[in-house]
């Protein structure tokens, strides 16, 4: 990969990282303040739902910088690693923690009778983004670990 590609994925991922932060900043307790408002009956839902919304937060950050990690690996030439491996476990292992955190909260929405279709759609777009990511982090992992199993035995045979 050229240096110049890994430096623009470097960039957006930071890029992503700042949009999303500013997002839980300012616009998400303001929407949260409104839809309190709008719905009285459900504004003792507004501390939780954001609680678990900002805990899905630390796992994404978490993965953000495994990517970044990622991306230094292979602009020094160690793409085909056991860093690279551990990387992207760690990627799987936070795509998996957000599934299950954004699974709990719609089933315990739904227990409460205080899940919006709106909401449940956004959950679940985001599940299944979560979800495609920690298939395609699986499939890379272990793609990634054969190929270093097959380097390492030619390696031996030479």
């Amino acid at each position: 990969m050229k240096n110049g590609t890994v430096i623009f994925l470097k960039g957006v991922t930071v890029f992503i990282g700042v949009v999303i932060a500013i997002c839980c900043i300012w616009p998400l307790p303001n929407l949260a303040r409104e839809a309190a408002e709008l719905n009285p009956e459900f504004a003792y839902l507004r501390i939780p739902v954001l609680a678990g919304i900002y805990m899905t937060a630390v796992p994404f950050y978490f993965a953000l910088y495994q990517a970044f990690h990622l991306l230094t690996l292979i602009e020094k030439e160690y793409a085909f690693s056991e860093w690279a491996v551990k990387t992207l476990g760690n990627i799987k292992v936070c795509a998996g923690a957000i599934i299950g955190l954004y699974a709990i909260g719609t089933a315990g929405l739904f227990i409460l009778n205080a899940l919006h279709p709106g909401i449940a759609l956004i959950g679940g777009g985001i599940m299944f983004t979560t979800l495609v990511i920690f298939f395609f982090a699986a499939v890379l992992q272990e793609l990634l670990s054969s190929a270093l199993k097959i380097k390492s035995e030619n390696d031996l045979t030479v």
